[in-house]
């Protein structure tokens, strides 16, 4: 048994130690000492754990290295209801509540939506395996709306060259704290905050470019619901876009002024950033059919926007 897997552009330019440790949920120093003993391979050869990953390397993570305190990892398969917006034999679209953890990790060994999709579909690609089969983007836990998971390789692989060729549109519904006009573009790199390794900034000494289209959909007093598109995907992108020009998403606890709206001088709490991926477009990797999905704005969001509006 072992984890293949290939470097997309959301993960080019990591050390080899960084991304064997995000894809195993083991420490960086673990991830260290199977580099060193050969368990990893790139590109069919031993690597060093410095080595800076490159677009396409195709990594191996061998059987010893899936285990640990001497019993394999497994993707455990759990009976979680999840809102199926399409499947065939390559693909699967879910609209993902807020709250729920893509795949597991350090902290949530179960309960994600890949717990949930082992249960539903007795059929998952083999890359990324054993814990992240058919993961080709993510959403953050707290941010609702619709993802695709690859149940098939071939699948797998032809939407990892959509994204990357950025053939894959992505549109998303925030509400923003402060009143927006018209329509914008957002250009500010963005890199790993240096003082604090979990969060991202546009002030990073090594940044990658980011790009954010924005336009205004309604106005609030204080507040601004927009429709946001993502040309590239950096992590926490939009969260981090909208802080940096003075209007972070309502109930963001990383990068927000706010977790809360003031009504009739009583505070009420946010439960979460304001952040829906609403649309996904793309072409069928493996058929070629034009496809266009939608999730509903969640009853969290509708609740704040009457809010909102009274």
């Amino acid at each position: 048994m072992s984890v293949n897997f290939s470097i997309d552009s959301f993960n080019e330019g990591k050390r080899l130690d960084l991304i064997v440790s995000e894809k195993l949920n083991i420490s960086r120093a673990k991830a260290q000492e199977l580099i060193e003993r050969g368990d990893v391979k790139v590109n069919n050869s031993l690597k060093q754990k410095s080595y800076k990953l490159k677009a396409d390397d195709f990594v191996e993570i061998f059987e010893d290295s899936l285990k640990i305190n001497g019993e394999t990892e497994k993707l455990i398969p759990q009976n979680i209801p999840i809102e199926v917006l399409y499947r065939d034999n390559y693909l699967v679209l879910v609209s993902k509540p807020a709250g729920m953890v893509v795949y597991p990790c350090i902290g949530h060994k179960e309960g994600t939506l890949l717990n949930a999709l082992a249960y539903h579909f007795k059929k998952l690609a083999t890359v990324g395996a054993p814990l992240r089969p058919g993961v080709v983007h993510r959403l953050d836990k707290d941010t609702s709306g619709v993802i695709v998971i690859a149940i098939d390789d071939r699948a797998y692989y032809g939407l990892v060259e959509m994204f990357k060729k950025r053939q894959v549109k992505k549109e998303y519904l925030a509400i923003v704290y402060g009143e927006l006009k018209g329509s914008g573009t957002i250009t500010l790199p963005i890199g790993r905050a240096e003082n604090n390794r979990k969060k991202m900034s546009t002030k990073a000494k090594r940044a990658k470019e980011a790009i954010t289209k924005w336009q205004v959909l309604e106005n609030f007093k204080n507040y601004t619901l927009v429709k946001v598109k993502i040309i590239t995907g950096r992590t926490h992108q939009i969260r981090v876009h909208f802080s940096a020009i003075g209007h972070p998403l309502l109930g963001d606890r990383t990068y927000g002024r706010k977790t809360y709206i003031e009504k009739e001088n009583k505070k009420i709490s946010v439960p979460r950033q304001m952040l829906h991926a609403w649309r996904i477009e793309f072409k069928h990797p493996v058929t070629g059919e034009d496809m266009k999905f939608e999730s509903a704005l969640p009853q969290d969001m509708r609740n704040i926007m009457e809010l909102l509006c009274n």
